[in-house]
């Protein structure tokens, strides 16, 4: 007898509106009205989909970027925040669940930002808020380290979701952290390319079969359902970066394009796949098909040696200063209105 739910899921193979944390806002709040209307009931973007994914990074050498890390940062956003209220608004508003990819802006630092994602539920609460652990690779340019405090999965109606961003889905501890959750649907966000080397180097790095690989690797193991959401570099974020420099047009153009795709708890792909056309991919996950496989091996039960193996997970937020004592002083006032009377006047 089936006792968990159907759902029908959505990946926003989507551009955003490149270093524009307002019109790349109200664009997401189309897709969502959008996925929602055609029945969509979990709708997930891309990593860092406000404002964009810093490519930059990757092509030129960070004394030539200042100039784009300073747009990132202002283009940042906060948790919470504006423009975080309006997808929980647009969530609220469809009853639906938003996983979403954002730039995020720290509160006390100006120059300071996570990659991080943030899971709204169906009635536009914040599920949950993760910052990516690590900044893979050249991202360390540009964002900071995060830390475990998102490594959790959410009970929704829909099931329990988890996820991870971009290359954390190679990281098995980040990942048993979620499987020991009873995470039935993963959610996994990807930039819109992965350049690492002059296609006549030798070949670059094909993101479509990592990102396969990795997200059958994960649902096969977890006995899970995935979402694989890839953004898509439109012919804007294309121009923008080869105007600025058209020596990097054959890296650009020779990067293969990410792709959104939709895998079962068997690792096989289901549902719709889009790479090189911008829109939006659906499937339908039975969450049912999430027990069977678990008789087989079951990592996070019966298919373990706890006895043997343990892992600990520090969920602390960071913070740069642990203050004591007082937390908000109250200062006296410096002017008194009786004291100061006729003195400015003197």
């Amino acid at each position: 007898m089936s006792s968990l739910p159907r759902v029908k899921v959505a990946a926003a193979h989507a551009a955003p509106v490149l270093l524009d944390k307002t019109a790349t806002t109200e664009k997401a709040v189309s897709i969502i009205k959008e996925a929602a209307l055609n029945g969509a009931q979990v709708i997930a973007f891309p990593e860092t989909y406000i404002p964009a994914f810093p490519v930059w990074a990757a092509l030129w050498a960070p004394i030539y970027n200042h100039d784009l890390f300073e747009a990132m940062v202002e283009n940042s956003v906060y948790v919470p925040g504006p423009e975080v209220a309006l997808i929980a608004a647009a969530a609220k508003r469809f009853g639906v669940c938003v996983s979403m990819g954002i730039s995020e802006r720290s509160t006390v630092s100006a120059g300071c930002i996570w990659n991080s994602n943030i899971l709204i539920g169906e009635t536009g609460e914040l599920l949950n808020h993760h910052r990516k652990l690590v900044p893979t690779f050249y991202e360390k340019l540009v964002w900071a380290a995060g830390d475990g405090q998102g490594l959790r999965v959410a009970e929704t109606r829909f099931g329990r979701i988890g996820g991870l961003i971009c290359g954390e889905n190679t990281n098995p501890l980040a990942r048993f952290s979620l499987m020991a959750q009873a995470e039935q649907i993963h959610i996994s966000s990807w930039p819109p390319m992965w350049p690492t080397r002059k296609p006549t180097g030798g070949g670059n790095f094909d993101n479509v079969a990592a990102n396969r690989i990795r997200a059958s690797a994960h649902s096969f193991e977890a006995k899970a359902f995935g979402i694989v959401c890839a953004s898509f570099m439109d012919k804007a974020m294309r121009d923008f970066l080869v105007d600025r420099d058209p020596t990097v047009a054959e890296v650009v153009d020779g990067t293969p394009r990410a792709a959104s795709m939709f895998v079962d708890p068997t690792g096989t792909q289901i549902g719709d796949t889009l790479q090189n056309e911008e829109g939006i991919a659906y499937a339908e996950f039975d969450l049912n098909k999430c027990i069977e496989p678990k008789q087989f091996h079951d990592v996070v039960g019966y298919y373990n040696r706890f006895d043997v193996f343990s892992l600990g997970v520090e969920r602390r937020r960071h913070e740069p200063v642990a203050w004591s004592g007082q937390a908000d002083p109250q200062f006296p006032r410096l002017l008194d209105d009786e004291m100061t009377a006729g003195v400015l006047d003197e």
